[in-house]
């Protein structure tokens, strides 16, 4: 949701920290290692920045192994497949000893099904003594099946249980997968499905995208840390002006995107304009030293469902009433029927 060229500047700046950090600290340039830079520079993934951060206040440096070890740990891309496939194996591996439990307890029912055949034949025509000995063994082997019987259905409680642990872990790593870790907020991955359901719905629906006004020069000025505070003050801004049924994410770097179903253009609107007013009226502190560092503000374009619409049309014109929000002097929201859109419509065209 950013023209070519403010992905060509943005995307130089972030390559040229990640060589000065190279070179600082006399690392190769393998690939891998700008990448871990480079997305260091970023900010995208932070919870790799904190453990870069970690790393450095306790050492002041980092190794060529340790930037190997970040990098398989938060960037390799077999990372989530692995995981996913360990949780897969304990859960192929319980149903195998489910089934071996309820194999076993086949087997004992069919012993203890011979057991009675066995003494009905005794039984045929036997003298009172030898009725008392089959009727003890009847009782051994009862109180054998009752044994295990117990013992299988606390194994299978068990395994419930466990199987119970496995889905819920296979639940998180799936929440994990479709989640921004900075700002708890639906990821690219997630509202490209979502606006996908949408469109093929075919309800009427409203799509907001909003970008943080200046956060290129705030980030560059204050550091990546007060950068995350800002994005994660938007974060929280966004969370408290939607409905439940609406969809919040984080589109990437410092824009996101909103889905509110069952929402026409005006009323759409509004809730951008409740956004952008509640993060233009908190006040931003440096947490590290208290510092005031006043207020940011953001820009929002506002597109509805179009009945000929696809993913690639409508964020097109959201997009275009962004940059006509922009142009018109940032921290304010406009949408397709605003004249700043006809008029860059008509400039584009």
């Amino acid at each position: 949701m950013s023209d070519s060229g403010d992905d060509f500047e943005r995307t130089i700046v972030f390559g040229e920290s990640a060589l000065d950090r190279i070179r600082a600290y006399r690392h190769p340039a393998y690939p891998r290692i700008y990448e871990v830079w480079y997305t260091y520079a970023t900010c995208y993934n932070p919870l790799l920045n904190q453990a870069i951060n970690d790393v450095l206040r306790k050492r002041g440096k980092l190794s060529e192994q340790d930037l190997d070890a970040l990098y398989d740990m938060h960037l390799s891309a077999s990372r989530f497949p692995t995981r996913y496939d360990e949780v897969g194996t304990k859960i192929r591996e319980e149903v195998d000893q489910m089934v071996s439990m309820l194999d076993a307890a086949r087997g004992s029912a069919s012993a203890y099904g011979e057991t009675l055949d066995g003494i009905t034949r005794s039984l045929e025509g036997a003298e009172p003594t030898k009725v008392k000995m089959v009727v003890e063994a009847l009782m051994r082997a009862t109180v054998d099946m009752q044994s295990a019987n117990r013992e299988l259905e606390t194994q299978l409680v068990a395994s419930r249980e466990e199987m119970l642990k496995l889905h819920d872990s296979l639940e998180a790593i799936r929440a994990e997968s479709l989640t921004d870790p900075l700002t708890l907020l639906s990821n690219r991955k997630f509202f490209d499905m979502a606006l996908e359901k949408a469109l093929s719905e075919g309800k009427p629906f409203s799509l907001l995208v909003t970008d943080i006004d200046h956060f290129k020069s705030f980030n560059d000025k204050y550091g990546h840390l007060t950068g995350d505070q800002v994005l994660r003050l938007v974060a929280t801004a966004v969370k408290q002006n939607i409905k439940g049924q609406d969809i919040a994410s984080r589109y990437g770097g410092e824009e996101f995107a909103l889905i509110l179903p069952g929402t026409t253009l005006r009323p759409a609107v509004t809730v951008a304009d409740h956004i952008r007013r509640a993060v233009m009226g908190k006040e931003l502190v440096k947490r590290s030293t208290g510092e005031n560092l006043g207020r940011v503000t953001i820009s929002i374009g506002v597109a509805s469902f179009h009945a000929n619409d696809n993913a690639a049309s409508i964020i097109e014109r959201a997009d275009m009433c962004l940059y006509a929000a922009k142009r018109a002097g940032r921290n304010r929201v406009v949408c397709e029927t605003d004249p700043e859109f006809e008029a860059g419509a008509n400039r584009v065209a």
